[in-house]
């Protein structure tokens, strides 16, 4: 019925603002898809203008950037009349009367394999949580947060050296690609809704800022995983105590070594030198910091950091 509306007949509203949306933009342009309109977050300053934005008047593609989705762009929404609407990494919550607009339904990709980690944050989340695999997830959205009916759904591995820049790069590749084949499925009625089962759900953590904090009991493989899941925002750091003042210590690159044994060689938090870099005590394993930045000043190889600091050497991070 709708097979001839793939180009230029469907109307396909795009809701979205991270890079990863961003790549899944593209991917619907290159398949010449007929995208009415944007829909992406208001600009904070120019320097922070979305990568959906960007693509969007690079395309001279109509853009919307409401702070509320009320019932003026409720109304816009209809007024686009769209056959479709495809939502990914949005970051605002779609009213109902917005979601059912569309007679084709609203399609959303998630970045995990649902119902893990429904919500914002879930490629952080895998990374936190040490996952070995994750994937994407096409979803017909419903009132819920990432509650609706799966429609397909792939998976990828997630590799010891993954962080969140380079597993995020994978997963907008995979989404981009699945959608592209979901859409044409969808419209020709040839995919099957699957409920989610609530009871293997999981829901992401919001991630703010000072969840990057190192607490030195915490295991260091779960202190690695941090590092992994907020690099390169908002990056992890603790503090050292010099002069009776607490100075904020960020680690912008680290390794894992973990312990031969269950023996400790320091206490939790111990700073010592570890070859050319440094080497920070904690349970079940040594973080190995490579690069280290002291709050208000330039990030520094371990070495001239510690030629800058050496009191540094010694001391117990906090």
């Amino acid at each position: 019925m709708f097979e001839n509306k793939k180009t230029s007949k469907l109307r396909i509203i795009f809701m979205g603002t991270s890079a990863l949306a961003g790549v899944i933009l593209k991917s619907l342009i290159k398949e010449k898809y007929n995208i009415v309109s944007v829909f992406t977050q208001p600009d904070r300053d120019k320097k922070k203008e979305s990568a959906v934005k960007k693509i969007a008047e690079a395309h001279k593609i109509n853009i919307n950037q409401p702070e509320k989705l009320d019932e003026t762009v409720i109304s816009l929404v209809k007024n686009l009349k769209p056959d479709l609407i495809i939502v990914a990494a949005y970051g605002k919550i779609l009213p109902k009367k917005i979601i059912e607009t569309p007679g084709l339904g609203s399609l959303n990709v998630h970045a995990s394999l649902l119902p893990k980690f429904r919500g914002p944050s879930p490629i952080q989340n895998a990374l936190l949580a040490g996952e070995e695999k994750t994937g994407v997830t096409i979803m017909l959205m419903d009132e819920g947060i990432d509650t609706g009916d799966i429609l397909a759904q792939e998976e990828i591995k997630i590799s010891p050296e993954d962080n969140l820049k380079t597993l995020s790069k994978k997963i907008s590749t995979l989404g981009a690609k699945l959608l592209i084949e979901s859409i044409s499925r969808w419209i020709e009625r040839k995919l099957k809704r699957i409920k989610q089962d609530d009871f293997k759900a999981t829901v992401c953590q919001l991630i703010e800022r000072n969840d990057g904090r190192i607490f030195w009991n915490e295991k260091a493989e779960n202190i690695y995983n941090k590092f992994r899941a907020f690099y390169p925002w908002p990056g992890i750091f603790s503090f050292w105590e010099k002069d009776n003042f607490l100075k904020r210590i960020k680690f912008c690159e680290i390794k894992l070594k973990k312990n031969d044994s269950h023996e400790r060689a320091y206490s939790y938090g111990k700073v010592f030198k570890s070859g050319e870099a440094i080497g920070i005590q904690a349970p079940g394993g040594i973080i190995v910091a490579e690069i280290i930045q002291m709050e208000g000043k330039k990030p520094l190889p371990a070495k001239d950091f510690i030629i800058g600091h050496p009191d540094f050497i010694g001391s117990v991070l906090k």
